[in-house]
């Protein structure tokens, strides 16, 4: 009689070096695919001026309300999308903050050069009746892009 002689089986093992090197190049992947959380651009196409001023960053940076081509308005410098309404309650607001004795508020409209007249209009008085004394708008040089 012959009987088997079984060889004794090793139990299976997971190589954990392979496993990490694995999981290191799929995190690397997913870390250069990954889209990040992009900033909503206005794009605005600004009217063109041969005097355009170019007095620097200055101490007090001017409120800007943006224009877009439809004659959607935007405040601040994160571009809120804002109603009329919104923007008044915005101005007075930003008056209200401000000390009389401190730097008067500066409104700087960028409207672009497709976007109705009355819109800007409005922003200037919706500027008149929060007391702001100071609008100005943005334009580009003439032959810049």
């Amino acid at each position: 009689m012959r009987f088997l002689v079984r060889k004794r089986r090793h139990t299976p093992t997971v190589i954990i070096v392979a496993l990490v090197d694995v999981l290191i190049v799929l995190l690397i992947f997913l870390m250069v695919t990954t889209t990040f959380k992009q900033q909503p651009t206005l794009h605005v196409a600004l009217p063109e001026s041969s005097k355009v001023l170019n007095d620097g960053v200055s101490e007090n940076p001017p409120l800007v309300v943006s224009i877009d081509a439809q004659g959607n308005l935007r405040f601040g410098p994160d571009a809120l999308p804002v109603t009329l309404e919104q923007l008044q309650g915005r101005l007075r607001d930003a008056v209200a903050k401000n000390p009389p004795a401190g730097p008067a508020i500066k409104l700087a409209v960028a409207a672009d050069k497709n976007s109705p007249w009355f819109k800007i209009v409005n922003v200037m008085d919706a500027a008149k009746a929060a007391k702001i004394k100071t609008v100005s708008a943005f334009t580009k040089e003439t032959g810049k892009p």
